[in-house]
């Protein structure tokens, strides 16, 4: 009894131990992405130390990506920062970051062409892309005002408020379970180019799709931590929803 004292109704419909549970899960894809986080140093670590054999920069990569997809509207340019590469879709800009532009590595080209597949997704239209940008800005607002309006409702008593709040908050997921999709066909269409262009062979091209594979990998944790989140809300949520009325 003594266990779920302070919970009050909650064991009553099972809420409890759901609750619990939760935040159990929620702790296990935390340290989960701090080991994906960690594995990404790691692999990109051991895989900038090897050259390409043929000389190739991350930069002129990218170009043979955007040259294998008849792209020639997307420049690319040099930004500050560690692994902070990225393409705006709005200035068709592939920005590459200290360690990755100018560099032969065969992360830094894996990265580098990953960066250039997601042009090749604006340029023919991928559907999961188009979805992700929609909700972009539902997202941001649940991410910053979906909890705190939740807490209002509990706070005055509002139902709708809480429902309100946390289908708000449940954009978050859904734009991380959106990005999944889109990041793992940026890097399939990269490894495609690498592969039949020859940039990389044999263990080359085993090192780029192994640091891909590991960047992909967290975005596979960000989904599952999304999710654990998003259902540790509802149970606190409704848990004290179901107390109040």
């Amino acid at each position: 009894m003594y266990g779920y004292q302070g919970l009050g109704n909650l064991s009553a419909y099972g809420i409890g131990s759901a609750y619990t549970w939760s935040y159990i899960l929620v702790l296990v894809c935390f340290f989960a992405a701090l080991i994906a986080s960690s594995r990404v140093k790691s692999v990109y670590a051991k895989y900038d130390e090897y050259k390409a054999s043929k000389g190739l920069t991350a930069e002129q990569a990218a170009q043979k990506v955007l040259d294998y997809y008849g792209i020639t509207n997307v420049s690319i340019q040099h930004i500050p920062g560690e692994l902070s590469d990225n393409f705006n879709p709005k200035t068709n800009i592939i920005s590459l970051s200290d360690s990755t532009y100018g560099h032969s590595s065969i992360a830094a080209i894996g990265v580098a062409c990953h960066e250039a597949g997601h042009a090749a997704q604006h340029a023919q239209g991928y559907v999961p892309i188009k979805v992700r940008n929609a909700i972009i800005p539902v997202c941001n607002i649940g991410s910053a005002a979906g909890i705190p309006l939740a807490l209002i409702g509990i706070f005055l008593n509002i139902s709708g408020l809480v429902y309100f709040g946390l289908i708000l908050y449940a954009f978050v997921a859904l734009f991380q379970f959106v990005t999944l999709p889109v990041e793992l066909d940026a890097s399939h269409r990269a490894l495609k180019v690498i592969d039949e262009t020859k940039m990389l062979e044999g263990n080359e091209y085993t090192g780029a799709r192994k640091v891909l594979t590991a960047a992909a990998m967290t975005y596979v944790v960000a989904v599952a931590t999304a999710l654990a989140n998003l259902l540790r809300f509802i149970i606190v949520f409704l848990g004290n929803n179901r107390r109040s009325s």
